[in-house]
């Protein structure tokens, strides 16, 4: 649009008088919190000379914890109206910068004129609090501007629809207050706006999108309507950036309802939480609670076994040399991984309610103080219409009672004199004080040596049960490690299979080293919750599964078991399912959630690469066809052919050179494995600075890294040098999942190197989709 034109004039007058009021808004928050800050030191400062302290009698008493109490609230009080300033002030802050990014026309049905609405980050209303000059992005009304062109539209209020007509919508790049460039669109996002926004050099960090939102990802971010919402995306396609601008909506959406702590994000890496942290506090938001499922299940754990996980997994499945339980690791990790497994030990549950429990012996001083023979006579004698918790707990109730007699026995033995003779001066200052409290002295001497001695045995002899107890009340008597070892035996599968015994004898075998393989985490703690009790999350109202296809069926089951009361996002893309459960098969991400409340998505399109990266990629895979690219257009990607290692490391290192010279900062030589990462940067860092990502690290940086592909997931480049895609390296179908998934996280640079002929699925991309590099 003409920059000297009528228009243009008006729309830059309206961003000056805009940031008018922003500044003054500024001055007057900056003031406010500035006499806050300075009330609040004089309350620390001064907090115990404002109390009355008087601890005389009862009532004075009362009356100074009073004074105490609303001191506190004070200062309290103080202290969030402090903070609510404080975010006021980065909110405006931001909004200096871009004050918005859209304008809408919208004339009301029953109306005559046009209302013209500016769409941003936040809110912003006028001096006298009458009319917005921002409306927040998130605003009921801003839907319009992400879901319709020009012509009839309408948006939802609570309890209602607005119907209208839209008479204009026009996009903005705004950057440090000056108008940069306009237009009119009669799309929902001009190709323009996207354009300027992925032409932009990859960050360590991802960026909210609140202003290239498309219309199918509005419709992600903004459904409440479905407890379960899954979105199949092609890569790059803005599932995750959309599922976070969901996370922003529902907090705004529901503020005062949910709050970030409420909303758990299950992410597939610490690199990927870094990477994506920054994106809700610049929405104004805090951030939800992240972690790994992997981190999940080490807490549930504790400290019962050292877990595997997902990566050491799959880097066994990937080496090269197989051992002699391969075959049979893999049949457990693909039996272990289904729906079927689950149904398995849910009839293996309801046996055990009568008979085949496996309890622990209760010991103290390497002496059997209850057999695990007469725990198990008691739990079953037990009423067994009784759910199997229960009757753990009512067995738990019956053991501490047991305890308590044994306990006042146990007094009476050597070992209880022993030790009262070894008690240091604190210990006894204890008990005297315990005896004087009782008023057992007729004397203010310490010299009934009687009474002392019963109270030290038993002071002693309930320090040494404490422990004992303690293991009792959490259910420790159960021997949950035994119970899932006797799935695979023959009283636990029934019709046991050589296939189960091998798979038992294999999980047998890592439990014998205290170890617990992977596939083996979600049904362990399974079974456990059936046996125990389930440990049910409802504070949790709504869970978002990051590359959820990479979960097992199994998985996902157990992960709706715990979190019940939670709606669920669930984001994921079949073509890059590279985990071990997936080797014999693509995963399907609606397993479970047939019958259920459930909605399903597809993102089709896709932003993060050029048009030619994409139409690389997509005939990699058999089904890539409905794959829609962005038209973006870049430099053509490169298939670089060497002889041996070393001619493929000075190759890289050029491609590298010349990939810097074109500006990129963040490059990335994906490798298949975490050892052929460790080689390839142990060679590659004799020509170049090169820095070795593994699963330790948790930051990602700008500069040029070798990283597994595993841990690439969810992260883009500006230029990706995919490592040795050999005829050797890839040519399963499992493989050729992992190839499209280390080419797809480039942005606007790729190049795929083989040692010798290259794989199957690069040689069966068509010739004028590449160049050969030199």
């Amino acid at each position: 649009m003409n920059q000297h034109g009528k228009e243009w004039k008006e729309e830059q007058s309206r961003i000056y008088d805009v940031l008018q009021e922003l500044e003054n808004k500024e001055r007057l928050l900056e003031t406010s919190a500035g006499g806050l800050k300075h009330d609040i030191i004089g309350l620390r400062k001064n907090f115990w000379e404002d109390v009355t302290v008087n601890f005389d009698d009862a009532h004075e008493a009362v009356e100074t914890m009073a004074s105490i109490k609303q001191q506190a609230e004070l200062l309290s009080d103080r202290e969030r109206n402090h903070r609510h300033m404080d975010q006021q002030l980065k909110r405006i802050h931001q909004l200096k910068a871009t004050p918005y990014f859209g304008r809408i026309d919208f004339i009301e049905n029953g109306d005559k004129q046009a209302e013209q609405i500016y769409i941003g980050l936040a809110s912003c209303m006028d001096e006298k609090e009458e009319h917005f000059l921002i409306y927040d992005w998130r605003a009921p009304i801003s839907s319009l501007y992400y879901n319709y062109s020009p012509g009839k539209a309408e948006y939802e209020v609570p309890g209602e629809t607005i119907e209208g007509e839209m008479v204009l919508k026009r996009q903005f790049i705004i950057k440090n207050g000056a108008l940069k460039a306009m237009f009119n669109t009669e799309m929902t996002i001009g190709d323009e706006m996207l354009q300027e926004v992925l032409s932009h050099h990859s960050d360590t960090q991802m960026k909210n999108i609140v202003s290239t939102i498309q219309k199918e990802q509005n419709q992600i971010i903004r459904n409440e309507k479905s407890k379960f919402l899954i979105v199949q995306g092609a890569a790059g396609s803005g599932k995750t950036s959309a599922a976070l601008q969901r996370v922003a909506y529902l907090l705004y959406r529901h503020r005062g309802v949910i709050d970030a702590g409420q909303i758990v994000l299950f992410s597939p890496n610490f690199l990927f939480n870094s990477y994506v942290s920054s994106v809700l506090p610049e929405l104004g938001e805090e951030n939800m609670e992240q972690a790994t499922f992997q981190e999940y299940i080490e807490h549930r754990l504790g400290r019962k076994f050292q877990c595997e996980s997902p990566f050491d997994q799959l880097e066994y499945c990937l080496a090269k040399t197989k051992d002699g339980r391969f075959q049979s690791r893999l049949a457990g990790i693909t039996w272990k991984a289904g729906l079927s497994f689950q149904q398995f030990i849910d009839e293996y549950v309801i046996r055990l309610s009568s008979e085949g429990m496996i309890f622990k012996n209760i010991v103290f001083r390497e002496q059997k103080l209850i057999t695990k023979e007469q725990v198990q006579a008691y739990f079953y004698s037990l009423d067994q219409s009784q759910s199997i918790p229960n009757r753990m707990e009512q067995t738990a109730n019956w053991l501490l009672s047991e305890l308590n007699k044994l306990e006042k026995k146990e007094r009476r033995k050597d070992w209880v004199v022993q030790e009262a003779e070894l008690l240091d001066k604190e210990e006894y200052l204890e008990v005297y004080k315990k005896l004087q409290a009782r008023k057992r002295f007729s004397e203010s001497t310490f010299n009934d040596h009687q009474r002392e001695q019963q109270l030290l045995a038993a002071m002693i002899v309930k320090k040494a049960f404490s422990p004992i107890k303690q293991a009792v009340r959490q259910l420790a008597f159960l021997d949950v490690k035994q119970l899932y070892l006797q799935l695979f035996s023959d009283w636990g599968s029934k019709a046991q299979t050589e296939e189960i015994a091998a798979i038992g004898e294999l999980t047998r075998s890592a439990f014998g080293e205290n170890k617990l393989l992977y596939e083996d985490a979600s049904p362990f703690l399974y079974l456990q919750d059936l046996l125990e009790g389930r440990k049910k999350n409802t504070q949790i109202k709504h869970l978002f599964i990051d590359e959820a296809q990479d979960y097992s069926p199994f998985q996902m089951a157990y992960i709706r078991s715990i979190f019940p009361s939670a709606s669920m996002t669930v984001l994921g893309d079949i073509n890059q399912s590279i985990y071990a459960h997936a080797i014999n098969g693509a995963a399907r991400m609606d397993v479970g959630f047939e019958d259920e409340q459930a909605e399903c998505v597809r993102l089709k399109r896709t932003y993060r690469s050029t048009r030619q990266i994409v139409e690389l990629t997509k005939a990699l895979l058999q089904d890539g066809a409905d794959i829609e690219p962005f038209n973006r257009d870049g430099e053509m990607p490169c298939v670089l052919k060497s002889e041996g290692r070393e001619d493929l490391c000075q190759k890289l290192t050029k491609e590298i050179g010349r990939l810097r010279k074109k500006g990129h900062e963040t490059i990335a030589v994906i490798c298949k494995t975490a050892q052929q990462s460790r080689q390839a940067r142990a060679q590659m860092s004799e020509y170049i600075d090169i820095r070795l990502i593994h699963k330790e690290n948790q930051t990602f940086q700008k500069g040029v890294c070798v990283i597994p592909v595993y841990l690439a997931k969810g992260i883009e480049f500006d230029a990706v040098l995919v490592y040795d895609a050999s005829e050797e390296q890839y040519r399963t179908e499992h493989d050729r999942r992992l190839l499209y998934t280390a080419c797809t996280r480039a942005m606007h640079g790729l190049t795929v190197s083989s040692i010798g002929e290259p794989s199957p699925f690069v040689s069966a991309v068509p010739p004028h989709l590449y160049k050969i590099a030199d």
